[in-house]
């Protein structure tokens, strides 16, 4: 190893430029990661193919300006220079940067990295007076050349640069290595990828209109923000404030809002967020950036919006539909951008004649209403205009009023329910691309002929459950992943043994094999609404890790003994063991047995093909099972309400399949008891492994939180149960739980549905963290009122219960190995693993959301209120603004806005019959109630928890998703008619929402091949890993803020 110095030129806190000189080790053994190596390099890991005809060598440049054509599959053999991958980390951020690894870690994508500065037969120190640019390409060029040479001239290296100089230097310097242009090189070697060479026209276009702009443009649509050292200066002394940016996607022209986070070292005041109001303001900012604020003066704060407003009109709102004033500021920096692709829609042909005189620049609207409308150049506008494309912010000068970006791919064409559904997946940022042929190799061997079986070595390394325990599963119809089991059976001792089982999935991916990477990066499986999209390969969810019965599965148990009469937990303990489950039971079938119904004994497979005798003895020890179970969850669950266990509620329907898995109708989730059985089961053992993990590793055990809610977050919830008479004390979970308990109208059920939904919508999201990175009093989870928590029990479905299961067996395995141990996150990896896996969390909350609302617009459209009645339902008010209120329709789950003064000034008027209609005439507003006046006919009082009568519309937009938009028909409750009064449960038999979708989309689909053009591109339709079978989970469970770990642990 040879010893050098390296000299870095560095920026110190205050702005200085500091030289720093650095020790600099070189080594000749680093491993040059290429399966055409005849020498002597070490072959772990993921290493180069030999079967491609030459290996690209990309420059700084061309990895900082293309690194998304080199994302492309088919460009294979490329290698990335450790110069290279330093530039973009400098120059590009950490966005850019983490693009980058994930795409050398991605085992799909032929790629390496080789830290050539760290090779002695590589590094070249910088020579005196010589440019960072010219020494960056001088060291990649020779280290391309040393690669030809280590492989003995068998395999050429072509360098890709933008850079003139470099291409008549380098060009025919080194025979076999080969020095071109980025364009030369697709071109000739790849003419065929039509994909690659519009991206790069793109690319190339839309850099070329931002350095003509810079020269033309001298005046200034914005302020320049401030450098970076100013900004961290002012935030550590006070001055300025920092936090991510929240644009209001109903005014999103002028209401954005700063969250507060790192407020430094200086105290504040703020106990609120800060209002961005107008663009100027917002200074360039986009929704998701870390931007730091300066506070206006008192005098210029205004108040939030509290009219309703649609997106349409969100710049039209009048001023006095405004609340109190509130902190106000304006963006002087952004910390960082959080940038990603944006799904838009080009300009219909009307608009693009209007929009400008260059036709090759076009505005392009973005699917979110948030983000602003992008700048790019294209000639493809026109054939576009149809479809749903992907586009990619490059820059938002000062100079500029919009931010220029560039032409990524097409999606599909608007209003296609596959480009829809693509188009949800690229909003949340969830890649599901089919799982590689190098992580389907690490999978167990595994079919209906060659059925997987236990290894007699790992037999006995395990606890044997299979004849001691009668062990059964209690899941949806359906489920084909299986990742919990439940056991209970009276000890010799006369005590009770509670046992949960939960998959053993660690067993089969080794930890940091390239199917645990691949599932880290998508961190939780992805439900939508008509498919789901996996974290592990099915062979394990649906097969060899699932839990089904009669198979023999191994598990990891938590073993609980419990005191006979009182359940008093005696002992537990954690083992890893060989189990076989006897029943999977659906809910409703273990609900029968729970009240005694003994005719669900028909939807229990496993007590078939029995004599009479033995099925009633095998249901007797079932049925006294489940029963002892429902007795010790109540039991459990009566513990935690005297802690302060909140019972809350979100907007939760479900989705009714027929045989061919169409959806037959929306309808609200029928709770069970059973339901809470398995939860409890559920919660206990998360409890008691976070409390293990937690001991074992205080500083580096992940556990679940939920912060307790701020304060003033309740103020509507306590305003609408004061409208009812009802005092809803908020000052603690447990208050919050009891007042809630107290607020029950007999005469409308649907009040305490709603001020527990209420109650959700003020709480914080529950949150994965390292236990090293905050004081344990801030272990707590608020809403299952526990001092510490975690997830345990869904390794199959989610990533946190795989980290969780390597810390458990880490924790109580008594073995010498020191693998185990090994595998545990530090606590810094580890609070950055929580930080993407709370990401990837919101990303499937808000793409499950986002799908459920195209199903239901789907369900609705194009249907005509007055001859269907699905369109007419019963709603409740649950808040009153200053020009309409908020409507909750029950039957379907939805909530949405309803006007009494529309965009033409009429207010709503009430007929003899209490039908309405529009009429000139005022509002006016009290807390609890609204006034429509008319200048004739009757007024319209609307007030808190009202019941009226609401048709279901929906609102078409071309750029945007469709929405539901509700408007009131009668000023009272919606008369239910015979046909579903005869439906009183709503389990209808004959329904058409996604039989309709289904249909529709086909039909579009057949129309769309047949009249094919050559701009569309549908590799959207490799997006669907699962569809048909495993449509078990379809929304089951639908939870605005997904609070309640109950949801997530029952298996949905």
């Amino acid at each position: 190893m040879l010893r050098t110095e390296r000299v870095l030129q560095l920026r110190g806190q205050q702005g200085r430029s500091v030289r720093v000189v650095r020790e600099h080790y070189l080594r000749p053994d680093v491993p040059c990661r290429s399966a055409s190596c005849r020498a002597a390099c070490p072959r772990d890991g993921k290493l180069l193919s030999d079967d491609v005809t030459h290996y690209v060598v990309p420059d700084c440049k061309v990895v900082q300006d293309y690194l998304e054509i080199l994302e492309f599959p088919e460009l294979k053999g490329i290698i990335f220079m450790q110069t290279a991958c330093q530039a973009v980390q400098h120059q590009k951020g950490r966005r850019q940067y983490n693009k980058l690894r994930n795409l050398v870690k991605d085992a799909r994508h032929d790629c390496v990295v080789f830290a050539n500065e760290f090779h002695q037969h590589c590094y070249l120190p910088r020579e005196k007076g010589e440019s960072m640019e010219k020494w960056q390409i001088r060291s990649i060029y020779n280290a391309a050349v040393w690669y030809y040479n280590h492989c003995l001239g068998q395999m050429p290296v072509v360098m890709v640069t933008e850079d003139e100089d470099a291409i008549r230097q380098y060009g025919n310097e080194t025979e076999g290595v080969f020095v071109i242009s980025f364009k030369n090189y697709l071109d000739n070697f790849w003419p065929d990828l039509k994909a690659a060479h519009e991206l790069f026209d793109s690319i190339l276009q839309a850099r070329r209109e931002r350095e003509s702009e810079s020269q033309e443009n001298n005046g200034k649509e914005y302020p320049e923000h401030l450098p970076m050292e100013v900004l961290e200066a002012g935030i550590k002394s006070g001055r300025y404030i920092q936090g991510t940016l929240n644009v209001n996607k109903h005014r999103a022209q002028l209401e954005a809002f700063v969250r507060l986070q790192g407020l430094g070292s200086k105290e504040t005041d703020l106990q609120s967020d800060i209002l961005i109001y107008g663009a100027k303001a917002r200074n360039r900012a986009i929704h998701g950036d870390v931007v730091a604020v300066e506070l206006l003066p008192l005098h210029e704060w205004k108040g939030r919006t509290v009219a309703l407003c649609e997106n349409e009109a969100e710049d039209k709102a009048p001023a006095d539909t405004t609340g109190d004033p509130m902190p106000t500021g304006k963006v002087v920096g952004i910390i960082q951008k959080n940038w990603r692709d944006y799904v838009v829609t080009f300009p219909s042909k009307e608009e693009s004649q209007s929009q400008s005189r260059n036709a090759q620049k076009i505005l392009v609207t973005p699917w979110d209403y948030r983000i602003p409308k992008i700048r790019i150049s294209t000639q493809q506008a026109e054939a576009l205009q149809e479809f749903r494309v992907v586009v990619r912010i490059d820059s938002w000068e000062s100079t500029s009023v919009y931010p220029n970006g560039h032409f990524v791919r097409v999606l599909g064409r608007i209003g296609d329910l596959e480009g829809e559904i693509a188009a949800i997946l690229v909003e949340n940022s969830i890649c599901v691309a089919p799982f590689s042929e190098i992580q389907m190799s690490e999978m167990p061997v595994s079919s209906a002929k060659n059925p997987w079986k236990v290894n007699p070595e790992e037999e006995k390394n395990r606890l044997d459950l299979r004849e001691t325990h009668l062990i059964f599963s209690i899941d949806p119809k359906g489920c084909e992943d299986v990742d919990d089991a439940l056991s209970v059976r009276t000890l010799p001792n006369g005590n009770l043994e509670l046992g949960v089982h939960i998959a053993d999935v660690t067993h089969f991916v080794a930890a940091n094999s390239y199917t645990d990477i691949e599932a880290k990066a998508r961190a939780t499986t992805y439900y939508l609404a008509d498919r789901r999209y996996d974290m592990l390969p099915s062979v394990l969810s649906a097969d060899v890790c699932s839990l089904l019965s009669g198979i023999d599965r191994y598990a990891v148990s938590v073993l609980w003994e419990l005191e006979k009469e009182s359940y008093k937990i005696l002992r537990v303990c954690y083992n890893k063991t060989i189990i076989r489950s006897a029943y999977k039971l659906v809910y409703e079938a273990a609900q029968g047995l729970l009240d005694g119904d003994k005719s669900v004994v028909g939807d229990i497979p496993e007590l078939k093909n029995m004599d009479e005798g033995t099925r009633e003895k095998k249901l007797a020890e079932l049925v006294w099972a489940i029963s002892k179970l429902t007795d010790v969850a109540r039991h459990v669950r009566a513990q935690r309400d005297s802690c302060g266990a909140l019972e809350l509620e979100g907007v939760e329907i479900q989705v009714q399949l027929d045989d061919k898995h169409n959806i037959h109708d929306l309808i609200p989730k029928q709770p069970l008891e059973v339901h809470e059985t398995v939860a409890e089961c559920m919660i206990l053992a998360n409890h008691w492994v976070a409390k293990k993990i937690s001991e074992a590793f205080p500083h580096q055990a992940l556990l679940r939180q939920h912060p307790p809610p701020q304060q003033e977050f309740f103020t509507e919830l306590r305003e609408c149960a004061n409208a009812k008479g009802f005092s809803m004390d908020t000052r603690s979970n447990k208050a919050l739980a009891e007042s809630l308990d107290k607020a029950n109208d007999p005469l409308d059920p649907i009040v305490n549905k709603l001020l527990r939904s209420m109650a959700t919508h003020a709480m914080s999201n529950a949150l994965y963290f390292s236990t090293g990175s905050c004081p344990e009093e801030e272990f707590q989870h608020y809403g299952l009122a526990l001092e510490k928590y975690t997830h345990f029990t869904s390794p199959i479905r989610r990533y946190a219960d795989i980290v969780v299961h390597r810390l458990l067996m880490a924790a109580t395995l008594k073995e010498t190995k020191g693998d185990v141990k090994d595998n545990v996150f530090s606590n810094k990896d580890l609070q950055e693993l929580c930080r993407h896996i709370n990401n990837r969390n919101r990303a499937a909350q808000r793409a499950q959301k986002q799908s459920t609302e195209l199903f239901q617009c789907m369900y609705f459209k194009d249907k005509t209120p007055e001859t269907e009645e699905r369109c007419v339902a019963d709603g409740v008010i649950y808040s009153i603004r200053t020009n309409g209120v908020l409507v909750f329709v029950p039957r379907y789950g939805i909530k949405g806005a309803a006007y009494m003064k529309n965009k033409e000034g009429l207010v709503l008027s009430c007929q003899g019959d209490r039908s309405c209609e529009w009429k000139p005439g005022s509002l006016h507003r009290s807390q609890n109630k609204i006034t429509s006046t008319p200048t004739t006919g009757e007024s319209v009082t609307l007030s808190l928890f009202d019941h009226i009568t609401v048709k279901i519309l929906v609102q078409t937009s071309r750029c945007h998703a469709d929405t539901i938009k509700l408007e009131i028909v009668r000023n009272a409750p919606h008369q239910i008619s015979d046909t579903e009064l005869s439906q009183k449960t709503f389990q209808v038999v004959k329904s058409d929402l996604v039989k309709e979708v289904s249909q529709s989309a086909a039909a579009a689909q057949w129309a769309q091949e047949k009249a094919r053009t050559e701009v569309i591109d549908e590799d959207y339709q490799e997006y669907c890993q699962t569809k048909g079978p495993s449509l078990y989970q379809l929304l089951e469970e639908i939870r605005d803020l997904a609070l309640l770990d109950v949801s997530a642990d029952i298996r949905t």
